[in-house]
């Protein structure tokens, strides 16, 4: 339970292929998070872009931008003490150092965490379809397929989720917050 005191926000990014588990994990996480009174957050790459930026596509140039723009959103909610999980591909490791850079000038913790899936399986789990809609001509520029992911040299934590279930996959994110000192002590699960 969070002990009341004012803790700093900050964000943590999961960064994977298509289908990898960035949103299910996030999700989880957040729940746990919550519950334990923790004011928390999830910007979801896919939901932000649709909701607030549609005019944005899949050119690495308005991936570049879906990224910025998700980091000043991050940068706003952590510097009101909230943490931030972002579920994005952030396909280019560029723009994930320019993220982590932005969030040390502006004094804000930031963790990068890998959800390092291997591409078979996110074809297999397919969640949004993209993968099926790829291999029918349908759609060009998926990432990891015919578009670029550069995978993190040095995350802060990578998470296997073909081998841990979400909820393992969660305690790793939990216990990577309290390493940091950004939360108290690691949710236990309900």
């Amino acid at each position: 339970m969070n002990d009341g005191a004012c803790r700093p926000g900050a964000t943590v990014l999961l960064t994977g292929l298509p289908s990898s588990g960035k949103s299910t994990i996030a999700a989880a996480t957040r729940h746990r998070l919550a519950a334990a009174g923790y004011p928390v957050e999830v910007l979801d790459g896919d939901e932000v872009r649709g909701r607030l930026w549609p005019e944005l596509g899949l050119a690495p140039d308005d991936r570049k931008q879906n990224l910025a723009r998700i980091t000043t959103l991050a940068l706003m909610l952590a510097g009101h003490g909230v943490l931030v999980l972002v579920a994005a591909i952030a396909p280019y490791a560029a723009d994930r150092a320019l993220m982590r850079d932005r969030h040390e000038d502006a004094e804000l913790e930031f963790a990068e965490v890998h959800v390092a899936t291997a591409l078979s399986t996110c074809a297999q789990r397919d969640v949004k379809g993209l993968y099926g809609r790829r291999s029918r001509g349908e759609l060009t520029q998926l990432t990891g397929v015919d578009a670029a992911y550069e995978q993190p040299l040095l995350p802060h934590l990578r998470i296997d989720t073909e081998a841990e279930s979400v909820a393992e996959s969660t305690d790793h994110v939990l216990e990577l917050l309290n390493r940091r000192s950004l939360i108290a002590t690691p949710s236990s699960r309900p």
